[in-house]
């Protein structure tokens, strides 16, 4: 075989194409806010994931032309409007990008997983790279600003111990137990992800130019406000602390930087990814009640969704990935 003249597959150019529609869409956004950004550290934070997007986004086009695959539309200036007043804080800005970040090397790491041709892995490899200094840079200003919201802390116990009852799976009956700090971990990131939902529904509804955009991202605030007092209730019932809300972060302003397009697409791949975080949850759990709040959380998310597809395919918003060829149409046209 000649490692060299390989043909992209079905799945490594489905991940060029969905880096390229959620690239685009990013990279939109992060246009507007380094226009808004007063602080000069978070600006230039922003200048550079620009300057990263638009280098790979060359690359990405490059590999899908070489195929004789079309580039899709995505995101561009049509979908930014310039000039509108700011709907976010500096503070807020920052912590989109970290949170955005976040998604960009869980989703260079799976594009990675599927990649055979060295070309391109290679370009993942570099593309988990530039994420991975910008997840750093992210937190240490953060940090250094006072802002970064870390999970609960816990006291160490003496031993090391072994599971001794199957109460331990209790969550609704007897005793119950206290959280692990395995479960944890996901409870406080889909925390911390359903507040920037929450977030920038409430922005976007404000900005939003159809009734039905509105409608919806009112339905999707009130979906992300449900996941976010549902795991909250299960970390207080220990006296752990939740992170906290980024309302106050949005301004009053009622003018839209972005198109509905672009804000109704962001939702749509902000409640998708969060069901890659509940599933995740999800196997981590060994408390029943637990267990129950993902899979009700999961549902629900499956139908904030259901409206998201009907509402953006109603509009030809939605753009249609590469197909499998079909065998029978080919057929019949012989």
């Amino acid at each position: 075989m000649d490692k060299n003249n390989l043909k992209l597959t079905s799945s490594e150019i489905g991940s060029l194409w969905g880096v390229h529609i959620n690239g685009t869409m990013a990279d939109t956004v992060n246009r507007y806010m380094v226009s808004i950004v007063e602080d000069d550290q978070i600006r230039v934070l922003f200048e550079e994931a620009i300057n990263i997007f638009e280098k790979q986004k060359k690359q990405i086009v490059s590999f899908m032309q070489n195929e004789g695959f079309p580039v899709p539309i995505g995101f561009n200036e049509t979908d930014l409007f310039k000039g509108k007043p700011r709907l976010f804080t500096d503070i807020f800005c920052l912590n989109y990008l970290h949170i955005m970040t976040l998604h960009g090397l869980l989703g260079h790491t799976t594009s990675l997983a599927v990649s055979v041709r060295k070309d391109l892995r290679d370009f993942y490899d570099s593309c988990d790279n530039d994420a991975k200094k910008m997840y750093h840079k992210t937190i240490e200003l953060l940090l250094e600003k006072g802002n970064f919201q870390r999970d609960p802390l816990f006291y160490p116990a003496k031993n090391p111990e072994y599971i001794s009852s199957r109460d331990f799976t209790d969550g609704f009956f007897g005793k119950g137990r206290r959280l692990a700090a395995t479960e944890i971990i996901s409870i406080s990131f889909n925390i911390k992800k359903s507040i920037m939902a929450k977030t920038l529904s409430i922005a976007f509804s404000q900005v939003a130019q159809t009734k039905e955009t509105r409608e919806f991202l009112t339905d999707s605030e009130n979906a992300a406000n449900q996941q976010i007092k549902t795991f909250a209730k299960i970390m207080q019932a220990d006296n752990l602390p939740v992170p906290r809300s980024w309302e106050t972060e949005v301004t009053t302003s009622t003018e839209s930087p972005f198109s509905d397009k672009l804000m109704l697409y962001h939702m749509g791949f902000l409640f998708q990814a969060a069901q890659h975080y509940h599933g995740a949850g999800l196997a981590s759990a060994m408390r029943t009640d637990l267990v129950a709040a993902y899979e009700g959380t999961i549902l629900k998310n499956l139908m904030v969704t259901k409206k998201w597809f009907n509402l953006m395919v109603e509009n030809k918003w939605l753009e249609q990935p590469p197909l499998a060829p079909n065998r029978k149409e080919i057929t019949e046209e012989v």
